[in-house]
C-alpha cells in the first residue's frame, strides 16, 4: 500500500491526538513505502472547524495549518476538473460535499482513503484503510 489519502480527522489526529490512530494504521502511515496525501479540502475543513470553535488551533489557525504542513511533508492531492467531475459518480447516503470530494480525489489519484468515518467505510468507490 503506497498512496494513502488522509481524511481530515485522521490528519488532525495524527498531529494533535496520535493515540486516536490505531496501531495497525499508525504502522502503515509510518512505513517507509507509504506515500501520504492530503487534499486541500481537508485544509478547508480544518479552517472551518477552527472558525466554528470546534477545534482550537491557537490564535492563528492559518499559521497552525502552514506549520503542520511543514512539519509532516505530504503530497498535495489537488482539486482538479477531473476530481470535480468524478464527484458526480460518488454515491453516499449523506450530502456532505467534502466527503464526495475526498472520495473522488482518492479515485482519480488511485489512493486508499484512511478514515474513521463510518459513513465512508461502507462505500465501494475506493479502497479504505479503516482507523477503527
Amino acid at each position: 500500500m503506497s498512496g494513502l489519502l488522509l481524511d481530515t480527522h485522521v490528519w488532525l489526529w495524527s498531529l494533535l491526538e496520535p493515540d486516536r490512530i490505531i496501531p495497525d494504521v499508525a504502522a502503515t502511515l509510518e512505513s517507509e513505502d507509504a506515500e501520504l496525501w492530503l487534499s486541500p479540502i481537508s485544509l478547508w475543513e480544518t479552517l472551518v472547524l477552527a472558525e466554528k470553535g470546534r477545534l482550537d488551533l491557537g490564535p492563528s489557525s492559518r499559521e497552525w495549518v502552514e506549520n503542520a504542513l511543514e512539519t509532516v511533508p505530504l503530497h498535495e492531492a489537488p482539486v482538479t476538473a477531473e476530481v470535480a467531475l468524478a464527484t458526480a459518480g460518488i454515491e453516499l447516503p449523506h450530502r456532505d460535499p467534502a466527503d464526495r470530494f475526498l472520495l473522488a480525489t482518492a479515485k482519480v489519484f488511485d489512493l486508499t482513503l484512511v478514515t474513521a468515518d463510518r459513513r465512508l467505510l461502507d462505500q465501494t468507490a475506493v479502497p479504505v484503510l479503516a482507523n477503527r
